[in-house]
């Protein structure tokens, strides 16, 4: 096997863009191809989802990368097949490169073990201290992007 072809993504279902979108929308189950289109279900379901996701975790839950992924799942679920599970594609943005894909699920597993665990549930006297709780995490997962697509609003949503 030659070395371009053993790290060749371009058969994974993540890394493939829906026919007729011009590049611009990843693969979906709902065979959607204009991203404004797109970006609009995506909110949709965000809308739909979100009283789910918020009645299922108590103030006293601690957070897993389970639940990461559960929520991931909940949104993304109807719309990509991939939906909730770590992204096996390396990705960047503006040039910044996140995480290697093959280095996701270690580091989710230190999230949690590291970072999750100290901070949730979040019961901080000080506001102070639930604002660095929050900032930490966020950035560990910016910095993680576990997943293919969603990350920052995922992240970003209450």
């Amino acid at each position: 096997m030659k070395l371009s072809q053993k790290y060749d993504t371009s058969g994974l279902i993540e890394d493939q863009f829906e026919p007729g979108s011009r590049g611009r929308v990843l693969k979906n189950l709902l065979r959607i191809k204009k991203k404004r289109e797109m970006d609009a279900v995506e909110a949709v379901e965000h809308s739909r989802v979100l009283p789910e996701i918020l009645g299922k975790y108590s103030m006293v839950h601690r957070f897993t990368a389970k639940d990461i992924c559960d929520i991931h799942k909940a949104w993304f679920g109807s719309i990509y097949p991939w939906a909730g599970q770590y992204r096996k594609v390396n990705i960047s943005k503006g040039g910044f490169p996140f995480a290697a894909a093959k280095y996701v699920p270690g580091m989710m597993h230190e999230l949690e073990n590291d970072f999750l665990s100290k901070f949730t549930p979040c019961r901080f006297a000080k506001i102070e201290d639930i604002a660095n709780a929050i900032a930490v995490v966020h950035v560990e997962l910016v910095l993680i992007h576990p997943f293919r697509k969603g990350n920052g609003r995922s992240i970003l949503r209450p």
